[in-house]
């Protein structure tokens, strides 16, 4: 019997372990993932940026979790001597109609918190030689970090304190009784007192083994990055985002430094046909129909049919990919665009077709679920694991 199992060894799974063993030392603690190794999907395959909290909607758990995330993230990289670059993030206008939607962004970086300043075409020019724009916004606190590194590190420090990791684990039902949960697996059955779910692109499923009806369904987009050659690995001092279309759920092709010296170009976004399809090739047949059929991604899909085809059509001919970055970087060619690993992110989308954008949490008398984690989760890693264990500890004393 244990006393709590989480399911996910990505950077919440081992986020909230770390934590959750911290609060409650002595008890028997186990994590399962059912991969060979923590970080193997979203965690392993994101931008590695530490976001400062520029997009999120005040007050709103995304920019609560990633202001005090950026922090606490530093401080938890500096005490392990985990390597990171606190480089800062240039977002560029490149029109007057961005110029307009840069206002809306300084206004809402005031209201959470940041500190910032507003680059003329001229400062911007100074600061990023090969950057064109009218206009731009630096913040300073913005970086960039391995977040499996982060995560491998967390689950070291679970293991010292005594907690279990169970690897190539994969959690096949699920059953919720008056005073524990069975938790049943590719490796066995166990049974504890207490159980957090961290399972992000499973998270609509592991709900629904407990017999809850999740209202909403996981999508699956693949980012798909380039990388530039190394020649290249000093075309910009910081990372460089483009200004986003605040009608769109997702941020626009960036440049971003990484921690190794290189630099990529991405994201797009584009549907994934299988949950974990990080190639373009990647298909699932099951996964597949479960998306057509669910009305509230067929809604999604109706409502964002231009822009979705724009994005397959750039996911499909390099030119269009390039065009995006070449808005603010046009010095880039074809060429400079070499194979880079592709990420998926597991998008939540309710039932009568709106995409989920903030946190959310589905919770029983004896479970807490994460059912929609997206960025700038990997960021907030540490504030949202603390939440998951307040939650953990009202159950408990309750």
């Amino acid at each position: 019997m244990y006393d709590f199992i989480i399911i996910g060894g990505g950077i919440l799974g081992m986020s909230t372990a770390m934590q959750l063993i911290q609060t409650y030392p002595g008890r028997r603690i186990l994590l399962v993932e059912k991969e060979s190794g923590a970080a193997q999907h979203q965690t392993g395959h994101n931008s590695g940026v530490i976001h400062a909290g520029v997009y999120y909607t005040p007050g709103s758990l995304k920019a609560r979790f990633c202001l005090a995330g950026n922090r606490s993230l530093k401080e938890f990289c500096e005490a392990h001597d985990i390597a990171f670059d606190e480089c800062g993030k240039l977002l560029v206008a490149t029109n007057e109609l961005e110029m307009q939607r840069m206002q809306a962004l300084w206004e809402r970086t005031e209201a959470n918190g940041l500190e910032r300043s507003w680059l003329s075409a001229s400062e911007l020019r100074e600061r990023e030689p090969n950057i064109t724009g009218l206009g731009g916004i630096f913040v300073p606190s913005s970086g960039i970090v391995d977040y499996a590194e982060v995560a491998a590190a967390m689950g070291r420090k679970f293991e010292i304190k005594g907690g279990e990791v169970r690897y190539a684990t994969q959690v096949t039902g699920l059953e919720e009784r008056t005073d524990e949960v069975v938790v049943k697996t590719t490796s066995g059955e166990f049974i504890s007192r207490y159980l957090v779910s961290c399972s992000g692109l499973m998270a609509d499923r592991v709900v629904q083994m407990l017999g809850i009806a999740p209202k909403f369904i996981i999508c699956p987009f693949r980012g798909e990055y380039y990388r530039l050659p190394p020649e290249q690995d000093r075309i910009v001092n910081h990372l460089i985002y483009p200004i986003p279309n605040p009608a769109m759920p997702f941020l626009g092709v960036h440049l971003t430094r990484m921690v190794n010296g290189s630099v990529t170009v991405g994201p797009n976004a584009v549907l994934a046909w299988k949950r974990e399809g990080y190639n373009k090739s990647d298909f699932s047949l099951t996964d597949s129909l479960a998306m057509l059929a669910n009305p509230g991604i067929r809604k999604v899909l109706r409502a964002n049919l231009r822009p979705g085809l724009t994005e397959l059509k750039n996911s499909l001919y390099k030119k269009g990919y390039l065009d995006e970055v070449r808005k603010y970087c046009p010095s880039l060619t074809l060429n400079d665009l070499q194979p880079h690993p592709a990420g998926i992110r597991a998008q939540a989308v309710s039932d009568d077709g709106k995409l989920i954008d903030d946190f959310l949490f589905i919770n029983t008398k004896r479970t807490v679920n994460v059912c929609n984690a997206p960025s700038p989760a990997a960021t907030s890693a540490i504030p949202i694991g603390a939440h998951i264990v307040d939650q953990i500890r009202a159950q408990v004393d309750g």
